[in-house]
């Protein structure tokens, strides 16, 4: 029976390519790993429907898949270095002034024994369903109403269940560290933003949705980390308004009853956000476009009161571990226009109390960076196409998707670009097209590379972003 034959891709090294990996290299401790990573991006960027070792090896030459297998498992090198690496380039040449969004992404997979798949909410998906959540940070450039702002991923940790993080056999059998412990979502968000800062990211605000929003442990570590934020949040989401924490706070505690317990201090009344916000009068809503691009306006009505983030009812103490109250913030409401259909949202923000409504608008919906790129790197980059077990497997894979990823933005960014993006921190944006007789192009369309066609006909402009 004959096999059918697949086309390979040139055995050539892209120079763009090759110009982009030279600041990795000395990551790579042998030289057969630099160009198994060359190779490894190389299948990321054609058009295979499934991009994995099996598939690379059969479509790019100069490989195989046991020399794929060994990079992604067996290989000397770090996957948080290469991101760090990367990072540090790419905010050499980035605006100083970003935002950093988090958030998560559902990675379907099939049986259970793939490190941390299981049946879990995927927000990706909508629904239950077996698969891995990856957590991501994303670096956007603080431009709200730019339709393609500068934007890369910086990091991205795998959420392991704590059934998984429970089972040290299971654990050992797919390698993972025995220093990790279980982590919620939103302590893992916490962890990148600290990583985020430690490799000097330029952002002033941590953007989230209400998956991270609604979580206190979240809230109260960005507090603590003094850094300002501005998540979604549920309709029941708790609240205090400040001059009832002001009375609050000056109002002694209830007399002693008899010989017991002095009764203790008890905290403002809680609101639910929805509440608060339905209680205001109509004239105080305002209608805000936050951006526009060619016939596409968006624009809905909003209101923002100042409030403390909180937790506890009146029930409680003020002393009692369910009672917190956070710092006074921006409660903000969305809805859509009079004779509009559409859903009604909240936010709360610790922004300052000069901000105006119009920048907390564009701040909140400031989050679509990271869904063009969870998208993309689906789509282009094979994300979501990595078969094998294993956690150092699977966060190789996820940085080097990054890595692919970040090498397609400079390919779109050019010279033009106010900051001068180049991700090698230094060496120039590439103008026009790259080198003829190259095997990776860049249309306009979804698919981002072709196998080796030289006679491809090649645009140099792609819509990495929407």
């Amino acid at each position: 029976m004959k096999m059918p034959v697949v086309p390979k891709a040139s055995p050539h090294v892209l120079p763009e390519l090759a110009l982009y990996l030279a600041l990795f290299a000395p990551l790579f401790r042998r030289s057969t790993s630099r160009e198994s990573v060359e190779r490894y991006l190389t299948g990321l960027l054609t058009d295979l429907e499934r991009k994995n070792c099996d598939t690379i090896a059969a479509a790019v030459a100069g490989t195989s898949t046991e020399r794929l297998q060994h990079l992604l498992t067996d290989a000397a090198w770090e996957p948080q270095a290469l991101d760090q690496q990367r990072v540090t380039a790419l905010v050499a040449q980035s605006p100083p002034q970003g935002i950093l969004v988090l958030d998560d992404t559902g990675l379907p997979k099939q049986g259970r024994s793939s490190v941390g798949v299981a049946r879990q909410y995927s927000g990706t998906l909508g629904k239950v369903a077996n698969c891995q959540v990856v957590v991501t940070a994303h670096y956007v450039a603080d431009e709200p109403t730019s339709r393609a702002p500068v934007h890369w991923p910086v990091t991205a940790r795998l959420y392991l269940p704590e059934a998984w993080a429970a089972e040290s056999a299971r654990r050992a059998k797919v390698r993972v560290p025995t220093d990790i412990t279980f982590q919620t979502k939103p302590e893992l968000a916490l962890a990148l933003v600290e990583q985020a800062q430690t490799w000097g990211v330029p952002f002033a605000t941590v953007v989230a949705d209400a998956g991270y929003g609604d979580n206190p442990t979240c809230l109260q570590g960005l507090d603590a980390r003094q850094v300002a934020y501005v998540v979604g949040v549920g309709s029941t989401f708790g609240v205090r308004l400040p001059e009832e924490v002001h009375a609050a706070a000056l109002s002694p505690p209830p007399p002693p009853r008899g010989r017991g317990r002095p009764q203790q201090a008890r905290p403002a009344p809680l609101w639910a956000a929805k509440a608060v916000l339905e209680a205001l009068p109509e004239d105080r809503w305002q209608s805000i476009t936050w951006r526009e691009y060619h016939d596409v306006v968006l624009r809905k009505q909003f209101v923002a009161v100042r409030a403390h983030w909180a937790t506890g009812s009146t029930q409680f103490s003020t002393s009692h571990s369910r009672v917190h109250t956070g710092p006074e913030g921006w409660l903000l409401g969305e809805r859509p226009l009079p004779g509009q259909r559409g859903e009604v949202k909240w936010y709360y923000s610790t922004l300052p109390a000069d901000t105006p409504l119009q920048r907390l608008v564009e701040l909140a919906h400031s989050r679509w960076p990271i869904e063009q790129f969870y998208e993309d790197a689906k789509g282009e980059c094979g994300l979501d196409h990595y078969q094998g077990r294993r956690w150092d497997g699977l966060h190789r894979h996820l940085a080097l998707v990054m890595l692919a990823y970040s090498f397609l933005a400079r390919q779109r960014w050019t010279p033009a670009t106010p900051a001068g993006f180049s991700p090698l921190g230094g060496a120039p944006v590439v103008p026009g097209g790259p080198s003829s007789g190259t095997a990776v192009a860049l249309p306009r369309r979804r698919i981002v590379a072709h196998r080796h066609q030289p006679d491809h006909s090649f645009s140099p402009k792609a819509d990495l972003t929407k």
